[in-house]
């Protein structure tokens, strides 16, 4: 696992190239992210070119991360955590460090040194001791400004005795852009593949690769995915954009392996879903940036209308829930008519950050469960919202939060983006 004491250490994109210099040497490696990210996952599939998946130790019981795990099929599984390594839940729980400890996966703590020499020491030396079931195999110095900076840290971090085993020294190119809700898409970089390659030969040199490769573990037995999450129908359209690209591979996994049937379909080009879908899934993603686009999409919304015609199931997630509405406001106040499935009007104009892990009941039938586990993390607010809820929700500590989403018929959505089902380790 690529951890480190705080987000905005450089996990990503040392991540990244990390992954393509050791696929370049021969390694048959695949990477998985920690926790509920949709971007991260799409960048190591491009480092690797084998798809990455998400380890939720918060919404997943440990067998079912046991068989995800195993089920990547390479020797090699480099993990990606999320925000520093113990963060997790507001109630303490579903940190990396519980991924860690659970799968029994060996530490490289990336530390961002740009402002700090000897008190480096004192923060390796106090993640290393924090806890006794997670094992900080060894250290990667990251944003060193010098080599005397260098000399500084190895000196300052020999008692503590972990190796160092690279040091990356600060480089604006080590850099991938952001916006509002994380990195900007893998697939929407189109020099993704060159920034990988270099950043993987920048960071090869600063690094003991061997020694690196020494510190992965053999992993324990696979689990039984005991919770795989039903699939809305035997024929699932899924839409699949820039502005349809939030969907955990293992959701569809699970789907697949129940005997469904999936296919792909771009509401951006104007594309409909196939007439013979009994069910239609609308992603989470980024709508609000494509609301135009979106709304000049005629046979997209001529082929929803059919669907729902044909009383074929539809549900959105977040984004794709925000499509289901009446209306979308943008960021510059404009309303842009989306499909009118549900009495919903979404505005981008005035941002607030919505964030964290839910519990998830839903108000009758659901067919992904009835008890989920889920997160919620968007900026965009509903300016109305009016109809039957679809679920009720708590968060990590169990405070109600009140009703979430709409049901119409067999329309239905939330800003919810549900993981797994109910049983984790939370």
């Amino acid at each position: 696992m690529i951890a480190a004491p705080a987000s905005g250490s450089g996990k990503t994109v040392l991540t990244l190239a990390l992954l393509r210099a050791l696929k370049d040497r021969g390694y048959d490696i695949a990477g998985a992210k920690a926790g509920p990210d949709y971007i991260d996952p799409a960048f190591h599939a491009a480092a690797t070119g084998r798809p990455s998946v998400n380890l939720d130790p918060w919404a997943m019981e440990v067998d079912r991360l046991l068989a995800l795990a195993s089920a990547q099929e390479t020797e090699y599984l480099l993990t990606e955590a999320m925000m520093g390594l113990f963060d997790g839940a507001a109630d303490g729980s579903g940190s990396a460090a519980d991924l860690s400890a659970s799968l029994a996966m060996p530490v490289l703590l990336v530390v961002d040194a740009a402002k700090q020499s000897h008190s480096v020491a004192a923060l390796v030396g106090g993640f290393v001791r924090h806890r006794e079931d997670v094992a900080v195999a060894g250290v990667l110095l990251n944003k060193v400004g010098s080599k005397r900076h260098e000399a500084l840290l190895r000196a300052a971090l020999q008692p503590v005795g972990k190796p160092v085993v690279g040091v990356v020294k600060r480089d604006d190119a080590l850099c991938l852009p952001r916006r509002h809700l994380g990195l900007v898409q893998a697939g929407e970089k189109a020099d993704i593949d060159a920034f990988i390659a270099a950043a993987a030969q920048t960071v090869a040199q600063s690094c003991d690769m061997n020694l690196l490769a020494s510190l992965f573990q053999s992993a324990g037995n696979a689990g039984m995915a005991a919770n795989r999450v039903p699939p809305l129908g035997q024929k699932i359209a899924v839409a699949k954009d820039a502005a349809f690209a939030f969907c955990y591979p293992h959701m569809l996994a699970d789907w697949r392996m129940q005997g469904a049937q999936i296919s792909f379909f771009s509401p951006l080009e104007d594309e409909a879903p196939p007439l013979d879908a009994d069910a239609v899934f609308l992603p989470g993603g980024y709508p609000e940036l494509h609301a135009a686009q979106l709304a000049a999409a005629e046979q997209f919304k001529k082929g929803m209308e059919v669907v729902v015609a044909r009383e074929a199931l539809v549900y959105g997630e977040c984004g794709g829930y925000m499509v289901l509405g009446e209306g979308l406001i943008d960021g510059a106040g404009k309303n842009h008519a989306m499909l009118g499935l549900l009495p919903l009007v979404t505005s981008f104009e005035q941002r607030k950050l919505h964030l964290g892990y839910r519990r998830i009941t839903s108000h009758g039938s659901f067919p992904l469960g009835q008890k989920l586990r889920g997160h919620e993390f968007h900026y965009t607010r509903a300016v109305r919202e009016e109809g039957e809820p679809l679920f009720s929700v708590c968060d990590a500590l169990g405070t109600d939060l009140g009703t979430s989403g709409l049901r119409k018929g067999r329309v239905m959505g939330s800003y919810l983006h549900v993981i797994d089902a109910e049983g984790g380790a939370g």
